[in-house]
């Protein structure tokens, strides 16, 4: 596949316009001219990883549709988890549909860039409730986070997947289902072999997981913007403090690696990495280094304060929206709901194993028997829906960066726990 080069978003980024995505027919205008037929030019964001996919869908929608326009359909790599700040510096500009984490619902719809999907029923009736709710902002309560009691909001994006968490993949040649109920064990196992346990500790979506059953809480207040957190407190049968010796233990340990994702995969094909805790979206990868050893479960317990403590998770979804100022929106529209129907999320479990919201696709038999997705399911008992505003993540990684240098400031653990809520909580 041909790449040309183009600028998007002067001074902010060179984009790779992948060529092979786009196609131009020119056919004679449909009799039922609709939505609109002539040239119709939209520009699709999606993470680099779905490539493939992505092309083919897109060329599956213009089979579909063939004759009823001309078609200019261009792919462009964008990460779901940053599909925001690049959006926001030009949104007029911006792509016509892109994916993005349900996290930035808020901001994007307060910023006018998403306006509510029309025949909603249609997409609430196909998918998952949990992965609508996540998909959608209440009209009393806006820009509040939405529960069970309140799930008749507004939807403002195609629900695409129901598998934005984490949990443990582990070697199976290391280790027993008994020895995955603790990290204590598990790190014990992979510093013997001269291995590595693995953990993205710059991101405070995984440092949510030592944190998350201990009493202590982090969360968006109701002005939907600013956060609370108490992940510095020094009462309850948990403090801050237990928390962050916890990790100064775990950070030394010689079984133990903090890792971003491509060092997780580079680890695993190398042989260096026997476990670590990651998502659906390296399943494929995974299983294929590790082949019937492969094996997924729950996040394990690790040891604070003396006691046991379960590891959380943050779950999420993954959406598809519409640009309100696309100039084919109605076009943009359909290729939104053709990248998220049934078929389209059986697909994309079949090339990137990625869990899906449509009802009917999470209940087939391939996907019930994914092991991912099954201890994806199994961690959910003691996951929440991520709703964090943009201040949590720069001081949580600013305290994790001292933490696994070792502490070189020199500062007490209360001091470094105050220093992170001052930020998290920060205006």
């Amino acid at each position: 596949m041909k790449r040309k080069k183009y600028i998007w978003f002067p001074a902010l980024l060179l984009a790779v316009l992948l060529s092979g995505c786009q196609k131009n027919s020119s056919v004679p205008l449909a009799e039922e001219q609709t939505p609109d037929a002539g040239t119709v030019n939209l520009t699709v964001w999606g993470a680099e990883e779905d490539e493939e996919l992505l092309c083919q869908i897109i060329d599956s929608f213009q089979e579909k549709y063939h004759g009823q326009a001309d078609f200019n359909i261009t792919y462009m790599p964008q990460s779901e988890s940053s599909c925001t700040n690049a959006l926001m510096a030009d949104l007029e500009q911006g792509a016509d549909v892109f994916a993005f984490a349900d996290d930035q619902l808020n901001t994007l719809v307060a910023a006018g860039a998403l306006e509510p999907v029309e025949n909603a029923e249609a997409a609430k009736e196909a998918n998952l409730p949990e992965a609508v709710l996540a998909a959608s902002i209440n009209d009393t309560l806006y820009a509040l986070p939405l529960t069970a009691d309140n799930v008749g909001g507004t939807l403002y994006a195609y629900p695409l997947t129901a598998d934005n968490g984490y949990f443990l993949y582990y070697n199976k040649q290391y280790f027993s289902e008994n020895d995955i109920e603790s990290l204590d064990r598990m790190l014990e196992i992979a510093a013997e072999h001269e291995k590595k346990i693995s953990m993205e500790w710059s991101s405070g979506w995984y440092v949510y997981s030592l944190f998350g059953n201990t009493g202590l809480s982090v969360g968006l207040n109701d002005d939907g913007i600013t956060n609370y957190c108490t992940w510095n407190s020094t009462d309850g049968n948990i403090k801050g403090t237990d928390v962050a010796r916890a990790m100064q233990g775990i950070a030394i340990h010689p079984g133990f690696t903090s890792v971003d994702d491509a060092g997780f995969l580079d680890g695993v094909k190398n042989g260096t990495i026997i476990a670590g805790v990651n998502g659906v979206w390296n399943a494929v990868a995974v299983e294929k280094a590790w082949g019937r050893n492969f094996g997924a479960a729950k996040l394990p317990s690790y040891r604070c304060a003396g006691k046991q403590v379960q590891m959380a998770s943050f779950s999420g979804y993954k959406l598809i929206g519409v640009n309100a100022y696309s100039k084919h929106r109605e076009w943009a529209a359909k290729l939104a709901q053709w990248i998220t129907n049934e078929e389209n999320q059986k697909l994309r479990f079949r090339l990137r194993g990625q869990g899906p919201s449509n009802i009917n696709a999470a209940a087939s038999k391939e996907v019930q028997s994914s092991l991912a997705i099954a201890a994806l399911l199994e961690q959910s008992e003691f996951s929440c829906l991520q709703r964090i505003g943009g201040n949590f993540w720069d001081p949580v990684s600013a305290f994790t960066a001292d933490i696994l240098a070792g502490n070189p400031s020199g500062k007490s653990l209360q001091e470094q726990l105050d220093t992170m809520v001052e930020g998290i909580i920060a205006p």
